[in-house]
């Protein structure tokens, strides 16, 4: 294969999963240095392990960088045990507290063996960026200061509204972009990963990168995936998630309750289905020759396959099935007795009921359910927040939140 048929090849994979690169004649150009010299390019991405979980969203950007792998290039990937106790700006309307640093290495373990699911870790180079960032002396951070003014950091929208609003930014926050773009440099970064809200940072990290006389990196930006909203981006905050490790069962309800329009980009940024299939699936369903719930039924079998396994996918369809079509109770209910917290005068407050057996977060989170009519009991809905039982009477009855929750009580 040529140079220029190889490097077509690559630029087609990698487009396919692309929201901008920037510039895109610079990434054309290091893939064809890359293949002339044999040397792969270093495609960085960054992640702050502020939380212990990651979910659908976090894995579209690290799709891409196992697509940039499998192409044969090297995955650096950077856990931000530094960065992460200030915690990244983007998107925030006030000051994050700082987390602790053994907060940090507890998130990065869990991030790491999550990652796993979808990144080659064997094949990537893992890197802190305490490891240089921490050594840094206050002249080194004037000097690394001096590369932005205070004007350009203020285009970016959150904190510009955030200026004009009177709310606080701090220092550290102002910090955050150049400590990113130090990364940048310690790696040698010649591509930089992160989803479209990440483009301001990432373009610093050209500018520090030419400070420090280095080539820069091209800033290859991926689609935010949103949550199963259908409003807002994906976040364990907005509660819009599905996480990578969750039951399969929870992953194959939470899929097929996303809003229909969601369908095709959910396949192009979660599943491994290849640009014609998924052109057919969106064209099908433009044109109603596809069926927006069998297309949803693949959708999650893909996803819960391609993070539990066929036989998980196979089980948790069968569940669903028999839970929402059928209207059955599944075989493999849990059992609980009725908590003592939740007898009161010898009667069963619902709401307390629910709060104690851990089908709903708290009594005013169960009476808000009930009110929905979300709450059943043996199948029949039970509509009154104020509802009461004797514990005898519910013995060997099935309690169901929801869709996917269900409780058998035991005397």
């Amino acid at each position: 294969m040529s140079t220029s048929e190889d490097v077509s090849r690559q630029l087609q994979v990698l487009r396919s999963g692309a929201a901008e690169v920037v510039p895109e004649e610079e990434l054309e150009t290091k893939l064809v240095r890359s293949v002339q010299e044999g040397r792969p390019l270093r495609v960085k991405l960054g992640i702050d392990p502020s939380a212990p979980d990651l979910h659908l969203g976090h894995a579209v950007v690290l799709g891409t960088l196992r697509r940039f792998q499998d192409l044969g290039h090297t995955a650096v990937l950077i856990v931000g045990d530094f960065t992460g106790r200030v915690g990244d700006p983007t998107g925030q309307s006030e000051t994050r507290p700082m987390l602790t640093p053994e907060a940090l290495e507890a998130n990065a373990q869990t991030y790491l063996e999550q990652a796993d699911k979808v990144l080659d870790l064997e094949r990537a180079q893992v890197r802190r960026n305490g490891e240089w960032l921490a050594g840094l002396r206050f002249a080194d951070v004037a000097r690394l200061a001096s590369v932005l003014t205070v004007a350009r950091l203020l285009e970016r929208a959150d904190f510009s509204e955030r200026y004009k609003e009177g709310r606080p930014i701090s220092l550290a926050e102002f910090l955050y972009p150049l400590m990113q773009g130090y990364d940048s440099v310690a790696v040698e970064a010649d591509v930089e990963l992160g989803g479209t809200d990440q483009t301001f940072n990432l373009l610093v990290g050209r500018d520090i990168q030419r400070a420090h006389g280095q080539e820069p990196q091209v800033v290859f930006t991926v689609p935010l995936l949103l949550g199963t909203d259908g409003v807002r981006k994906m976040s364990k905050t907005f509660g819009n998630h599905v996480g990578l490790t969750e039951p399969p069962e929870e992953q194959f309800g939470k899929v097929m309750s996303i809003p229909d329009d969601l369908i095709p980009a959910w396949f192009r940024l979660c599943t491994g289905v290849g640009p014609e299939e998924l052109d057919t699936i969106e064209w099908g369903l433009a044109d109603g020759t596809l069926h927006p719930a069998e297309q949803k039924l693949r959708l999650a079998a893909e996803i819960v396959t391609r993070y539990h396994g066929a036989e998980a996918a196979r089980g948790a369809a069968t569940r669903f099935d028999r839970v929402h079509r059928q209207h059955e109770v599944p075989e493999d209910v849990p059992e609980a007795q009725v908590p003592a917290e939740a007898v009161l005068d010898g009667r069963v407050w619902l709401p307390r009921l629910l709060s104690a057996t851990g089908l709903a977060s708290s009594n005013a989170d169960a009476r808000r359910l009930i009110e929905q009519g979300g709450v059943r009991i043996d199948g029949q809905v039970v509509g009154d927040p104020d509802a009461e039982f004797d514990p005898s009477d519910l013995a060997g009855r099935v309690v169901q939140v929801g869709r996917r929750r269900f409780v058998r009580l035991v005397g």
